[in-house]
């Protein structure tokens, strides 16, 4: 699993299967979408706006990747 952040954007990237493949994206609501590969396995999760739903230091010692631009 990789937890990857876009400070610039405030957005999250949950990967839970590493390299990349065709997915079908689900959107739960205007903030969280689901993806899916061919076989309908979850494979990432997209939150937008993330700083509204999580809290880092809760999350802490999860180990997480700071992407900015």
């Amino acid at each position: 699993m990789k937890v990857s952040y876009d400070s610039k954007y405030d957005i999250v990237y949950i990967k839970f299967v590493e390299g990349s493949r065709e997915v079908t994206t689900r959107q739960i609501d205007e903030d969280i979408a689901l993806d899916f590969d061919a076989d309908r396995r979850l494979v990432g999760i997209e939150i937008l706006s993330a700083s509204k739903y999580l809290d880092w230091e809760s999350l802490l010692p999860v180990v997480y990747e700071r992407e900015t631009a």
